[in-house]
């Protein structure tokens, strides 16, 4: 258990393993718990304070990390660098399958999953092949998983070297558009009972979306236009109960957008994020128990 030590009064010592607070006695033995008059002392509240900062800011890392997956555009290589050092942007960074960005595209001959960073050679991958490689490129292309033609072998080879990805890239939920898909509204998610509007709300605004005007929203940029996905929720008292509606997207001028014009990331984000909220309705009354 790798745990930097603090000292507490009477001889105590409190550390953090993860999320746990851990003490050890004068004699350095590791209690099963925290003596209830340690873990209301100074240093345990500040211990938990750490530990609650830290955890925001990882959160803080991957919502970031979001959007630069969801808005299809480059990331200064001198970003990564800059934030490598920090433990917290590491743990999300790391093991993603990341580009290299020339000439407004990705490089198809330089792709891979993310191993280091290192200021003079640039970002180290592992291709496909098993080969470690370096991007020099300034910019990097963070690729929605929709846009992996090789999604399962990059699946595989994370499995096959052990590697866990602190961010859900690889095995996001995706979801690709049928090529006679008509019309400008989705209803697979629709007709899903909340006991109350509340609960649905909390489980959008948990999942990182928006909520407005009855909708849970999920912007995307793509193909050089922003597009809104959204999916109704209702509206009205929050303790009333409510079912999931439509799911449609729109422009920034709020132009409803037909289903065949959607790019695959605004497709498969939209459906994904109906997907979600949908996961967590009242399942019982639906199935009549």
């Amino acid at each position: 258990m790798d745990v930097k030590w603090v000292e507490a009064a009477g001889g105590y010592t409190l550390g953090l393993d993860g999320q746990r607070l851990v003490c050890r006695n004068a004699k350095g033995a590791l209690l099963k718990s925290v003596p209830a008059k340690v873990k209301k002392g100074q240093v345990a509240a500040q211990l938990l304070e750490v530990r609650d900062w830290l955890e925001e800011h990882r959160a803080s890392c991957r919502e970031q990390v979001e959007r630069w997956l969801l808005r299809s555009l480059p990331v200064p290589r001198a970003v990564v660098e800059a934030v490598w050092e920090d433990s917290a942007w590491r743990g999300v960074l790391r093991y993603l399958v990341v580009a290299a960005y020339r000439d407004g595209q990705r490089d198809p001959e330089r792709i891979g999953l993310l191993l280091d960073v290192d200021p003079a050679r640039g970002c180290g991958i592992v291709t496909l092949e098993g080969e470690t490689e370096w991007i020099e490129a300034d910019q990097l292309a963070l690729p929605h998983p929709i846009l992996l033609p090789d999604l399962d072998d990059y699946r595989e080879l994370c499995g096959e070297l052990g590697y866990e990805q602190g961010f859900d890239q690889l095995y996001r939920e995706t979801f690709a558009r049928e090529a006679n898909a008509e019309g400008t509204r989705r209803d697979d998610f629709a007709g899903g009972a909340f006991e109350e509007q509340r609960f649905a709300i909390g489980r959008a605004r948990s999942r990182g979306f928006r909520v407005s005007g009855g909708y849970a929203i999920c912007p995307v940029y793509e193909e050089g236009r922003n597009v809104l996905a959204q999916f109704w929720i209702g509206v009205g008292d929050p303790y009333e109960e409510t079912s999931t509606g439509e799911l449609t997207w729109a422009d920034e001028e709020d132009e409803s957008l037909p289903i065949q014009d959607l790019g695959p990331v605004a497709f498969s984000e939209g459906m994904r994020m109906a997907s979600v909220i949908h996961a967590g309705r009242k399942v019982e009354a639906e199935e009549g128990e």
